[in-house]
């Protein structure tokens, strides 16, 4: 895959909005009321929502598989934590 295919930060924040707007997955939605609930401001919390759909996208892209909505929920449950940052 071409370097002008990757997802770039703000095409990732677009996409957690259109998921927001859609309900799917429902677990954004919930993440994002979590995160507020707990004092984090909405755009901090879509840019940490953000950051847990780049690791999907990264995957995807690296391995050329398909997106794990699984870990990407898994992900979102650890937030404000982002442990995958220190995955080697």
């Amino acid at each position: 895959m071409q370097n002008e295919e990757i997802m770039t930060g703000e095409m990732l924040v677009e996409t957690v909005e259109n998921q927001l707007a859609e309900g799917n997955p429902l677990k954004v939605k919930e993440t994002l009321m979590r995160l507020m609930m707990t004092g984090t401001p909405r755009e901090e919390a879509i840019q940490m929502i953000a950051c847990a759909l780049s690791v999907e996208v990264f995957d995807v892209v690296k391995n050329e598989g398909t997106f794990n909505l699984k870990r990407y929920s898994e992900n979102l449950d650890a937030l404000p934590d982002m442990p995958w940052e220190y995955e080697g």
